[in-house]
């Protein structure tokens, strides 16, 4: 399985001025097995540790965090030796063991000749526990496979690079390929286990179980978060997310029995193990976005589109048989999709634009930054004029560029500065901008 953010992995290999690497992501988005692949095709020595596998470490860590006391009991339990440029050292779910995390400043200051990685999952909830090493360290985001990447793992090499190489035209058969395979990546999703089952049988319903056994890993991860987080309240959230990607959220939607602090606690609890993305409204869409987002109106994407699938209990025969994927469930799962691609492209958080007027429902689903240029994105499919919201925001702020991602072909309305481009163009979209449509 080809992995685009491997690249990323073997730079800071190779890098000169190279600093201990932490690689953050959600459970089971691949970011072992991405280490352990560079450890295979790059090094002599592989030491993995995983905290939570072997716990006989972690004592290692009680004392001074010297690099040279470490590395010598670490070799001395493990029987491999720790040579700097030929061994890997690899600290995996590193937030079973905070000090480990911290130590990887002293790894930077003291010993940078050697390879150090960490890997964990809810590590938000060990950053107050320590001080954490900022400056000292690199971090790399690993997502979900996006569709380029999907269509990599199912082995069509050209349909990947139409899709990860800037927006151009196509012909109709290819069109109706691509918009074939999206209908299947709707259900899917990216997690490197589910497309590995559907690429190893084919089969949609042995892919589609998979989906629930990662959703079940991410329950039992639940009882970590106590006594900060109410479980049953995590449960709720988790479900009331996937329901209402794309939409304006209040917190007391989400579930229902808990108070709204309890809610509220439940939904960042979500945010920092990296299953659901916060996404801001912005009212003045100036750069960077963070300046103008609001802290009281957001949405949320989950984590993978397949996930999220299944714990609406999608009708599956309903995407399959469908003409219009983006007509599915009021556009939530294009809307999800779109932010997802964006996301694995561009790693940066999202915001979209909501006008700040009373009794005024004016949204456009995103706003993105391409070479500084702040550029309105509708997920639509319709004719220009059910574009509302889109129009509304162009007559205010007078846009050099304006993007409808559509299930048709690309097209543009030139007197109005739109460009409708295919949905399965979003990750290009966000990794090239415009620079050949």
């Amino acid at each position: 399985m080809i992995r685009f953010v491997y690249r990323d992995i073997v730079e800071w290999k190779k890098g000169k001025n190279r600093k201990p690497l932490l690689i953050r992501g959600a459970r089971q988005v691949g970011k072992t097995w991405l280490v352990q692949t560079l450890a295979k095709s790059e090094f002599d020595h592989f030491i993995k540790i995983d905290f939570e596998q072997s716990p006989q470490y972690k004592p290692i860590f009680d004392e001074d965090l010297s690099p040279e006391r470490v590395c010598s009991e670490i070799e001395l339990i493990s029987g491999v030796p720790i040579v700097e440029g030929r061994t890997l050292l690899f600290f995996d779910e590193v937030q079973e063991c905070p000090r480990a995390l911290m130590s990887m400043r002293y790894f930077f200051e003291q010993k940078p000749g050697l390879h150090l990685v960490a890997a964990g999952s809810l590590l938000e909830f060990v950053f107050n526990q320590i001080s954490f090493p900022v400056g000292r360290i690199s971090i790399i985001e690993v997502t979900p496979l996006s569709f380029p990447e999907y269509l990599l793992a199912i082995g069509n090499e050209k349909a990947s690079v139409i899709c990860r190489s800037p927006v151009r035209k196509i012909s109709d058969s290819i069109h109706e390929y691509l918009m074939g395979q999206l209908k299947t990546y709707f259900l899917l999703g990216g997690m490197p286990e589910t497309i590995k089952i559907y690429t190893e049988n084919k089969s949609l319903k042995q892919a589609i179980k998979s989906q629930w056994e990662i959703i079940n890993s991410y329950k039992l991860d639940f009882n970590k978060y106590s006594p900060k987080v109410n479980v049953d309240c995590l449960n709720s959230v988790l479900t009331g997310v996937a329901s209402q990607v794309g939409r304006q959220l209040k917190y007391v939607t989400l579930a229902t029995d808990f108070t709204i602090p309890t809610i509220k606690k439940a939904f960042e609890g979500l945010g920092m193990s990296r299953i659901i993305i916060q996404v801001k409204s912005v009212n003045n869409p100036g750069i960077p976005f963070e300046i103008y987002a609001s802290t009281k109106k957001f949405k949320a994407l989950f984590v993978d589109i397949g996930l999220m699938n299944s714990l609406m209990g999608l009708n599956y025969s309903a995407v399959i048989e469908s003409k219009n994927i983006l007509s599915i469930y009021r556009g939530q799962l294009a809307e999800q999709f779109a932010g997802q691609e964006f996301i694995s492209a561009s790693s940066t958080k999202q915001y979209y634009w909501s006008r700040d007027a009373k009794s005024s429902n004016a949204e456009v689903d995103y706003i993105i930054n391409l070479s500084g240029s702040v550029t309105p994105v509708e997920v639509k499919d319709g004719p220009s004029g059910k574009l509302r919201s889109l129009h509304l925001y162009r007559k205010q702020y007078n846009p050099t560029q304006a993007v409808v991602l559509h299930s048709g072909k690309l097209g543009q309305i030139s007197e109005e500065n739109i460009l409708f481009l295919p949905l399965y163009f979003a990750w290009s979209l966000a990794k090239h901008g415009l620079e050949s449509a």
